[in-house]
C-alpha cells in the first residue's frame, strides 16, 4: 500500500458545502492551518452537482500534480458525492481523500474515528497521517461509500424534516421513525449472495461497506473497508405463533443480488430512491482515505 507523505508543507482542496460557508468554526480551522505554511483552496457549494463539478476539477488539477488531497466539506451526502465522482475519473495521481465532517449524522466520519466536535484536529490528521485505501460499494453500477438502507429505515431517512435535522441533530431520525411506524407495511424480497439465499418478508435491509446509519445506529457492526466484502443485514418480520426465531439475518460476499414483489424504498449514503431489484458489489480498496483510527481496517479484525 503506498504511503502518502506526511513531513511536507500540503496542498489541499476544501469542497465545502453552501450551508458551512459562514461556520466560524470552519473559518477557524482553515485560518490555522494555513498559518502552518499549508495551501488550502477552498469551492463552496451553491446548488445541486456543485460537489461533483468541483471534484471533477479537483481530481483534474491531481493528476497534473497540483492538489495533494480533496477534502470534502460536509455531511454523508457530501462525502459520498466527492468520492464517489473522484472515484469515477480514477485517476487522480497520488491525490489523497479526507473529510471535514459537518452533517448532522456524520456517520460515516465516526464510524472511521474522526473527532466530529474538532475540525481543526479532523484537518491537521488529514495533514498528518498517512491514508488507507478503502472499498466502495457499487448499487447497480452507482458507487456508495457507507451504507445502503431499505424499508422502514429508508423511509425514516427520506421524511425526515431538514428543519427538524438542524435542530435535533441525529434525535430527529428517532422521532420521525416513532411517529411513522404504525403507516410501515412489511416488504416480500428475496436475497442472493456467496454461499446464501433468503426469501420472506422483511421489515428492514441494510448492505455496508461501512458500519453506522440513521445518526448512529451500527447496522452492520462487524463491517470492514478494506476486505472486498460487503454485509448484509435482513430484519424479518417476526411471527410471534410461529415460535422463537431470530431477529436478524446476516450474511457477507462480495456481492448481493435483491428481488421484491414491489417497489422498495432505499437510501443510498443518505440519498432516497425506490427500487425493485439490485445488484450490489464491492470495488477492492478503491481509494485513499484518511481514517481517525484503523478499526475498520482488516489488519485490526
Amino acid at each position: 500500500m503506498p504511503q502518502w507523505e506526511t513531513n511536507r508543507l500540503k496542498r489541499l482542496r476544501l469542497i465545502l458545502h453552501g450551508k458551512a460557508a459562514q461556520d466560524e468554526r470552519v473559518r477557524a480551522t482553515v485560518r490555522s492551518v494555513r498559518e502552518d505554511g499549508h495551501q488550502i483552496s477552498v469551492r463552496v457549494t451553491w446548488e445541486a452537482g456543485d460537489a461533483a463539478r468541483f471534484t471533477r476539477e479537483a481530481v483534474a488539477e491531481a493528476a497534473r500534480g497540483e492538489i495533494d488531497c480533496i477534502v470534502a466539506g460536509g455531511g454523508d451526502g457530501t462525502v459520498d458525492e466527492v468520492f464517489v465522482t473522484a472515484h469515477q475519473y480514477r485517476h487522480f495521481g497520488n491525490c489523497s481523500f479526507g473529510i471535514l465532517p459537518l452533517g448532522t449524522a456524520n456517520d460515516f466520519a465516526r464510524s472511521v474515528g474522526l473527532r466530529v466536535d474538532d475540525l481543526t484536529a479532523c484537518l491537521r490528521m488529514i495533514i498528518d497521517e498517512p491514508a488507507s485505501r478503502i472499498d466502495l460499494g457499487l448499487l447497480n453500477g452507482r458507487p456508495f461509500v457507507n451504507i445502503i438502507t431499505g424499508g422502514f429505515g429508508a423511509r425514516v431517512t427520506a421524511e425526515t424534516d431538514p428543519a427538524l435535522k438542524k435542530a435535533l441533530g441525529s434525535l430527529a431520525y428517532l422521532l420521525t421513525g416513532v411517529s411513522r411506524a404504525r403507516e410501515f407495511q412489511p416488504c416480500r424480497g428475496r436475497f442472493r449472495a456467496e454461499g446464501f439465499a433468503w426469501e420472506g418478508m422483511f421489515l428492514a435491509l441494510a448492505i455496508g461497506n461501512g458500519r453506522q446509519a440513521g445518526g448512529g445506529i451500527p447496522l452492520c457492526p462487524d463491517a470492514l473497508i478494506d476486505d472486498g466484502l460487503l454485509d448484509l443485514l435482513i430484519v424479518p418480520k417476526i411471527d410471534l405463533t410461529a415460535g422463537r426465531e431470530a431477529m436478524t439475518v446476516r450474511a457477507r460476499s462480495s456481492w448481493i443480488e435483491f428481488e421484491a414483489d414491489e417497489d422498495v424504498n432505499v437510501s443510498i449514503d443518505g440519498e432516497p430512491d425506490q427500487v425493485r431489484g439490485f445488484r450490489a458489489e464491492c470495488r477492492s480498496r478503491a481509494l485513499p482515505v484518511h481514517l481517525g483510527h484503523d478499526l475498520l481496517l482488516t489488519g485490526r479484525r
